[in-house]
């Protein structure tokens, strides 16, 4: 965990949770905080930029956020990462149900005032 005298750097699990789904070669994660406090802070920092920064490894061709206030989400869509999907991909996860947890290592900077509305220990 890296701090400063303001903020802490965190993994995005500690400030939210996710689900992935898939169809065909594209993913869709889900990323919904743990408390509303913390959405904010979520919608600032994990955009579409941040994103395909996270999967560039998985080359996706396009990325979407779809921001959902009223449910203090987001869901990413990723068109190209799953190697064709679920008929034509030989990797292990197929359906691509493990990237959720690839999103969730993001890090992110968190302010000291919300540091309380974070899960986990520090």
């Amino acid at each position: 965990m890296n701090t400063s005298a303001d903020t802490i750097e965190v993994p995005l699990y500690r400030a939210a949770h996710g689900r992935t789904g898939d169809k065909g070669d594209r993913s869709n994660i889900s990323v919904i905080a743990w408390h509303p406090a913390l959405f904010p802070l979520l919608v600032a920092q994990v955009d579409t930029d941040a994103v395909a920064a996270q999967f560039r490894h998985r080359r996706p061709t396009h990325v979407q956020r779809f921001v959902l206030p009223g449910l203090h989400a987001m869901n990413f869509v990723l068109d190209g990462v799953l190697d064709g999907g679920v008929n034509d991909a030989l990797n292990l996860d197929t359906h691509g149900k493990s990237l959720s947890f690839l999103l969730l290592d993001l890090r992110i900077r968190v302010p000291q005032a919300l540091v309380p509305y974070l899960a986990g220990d520090g």
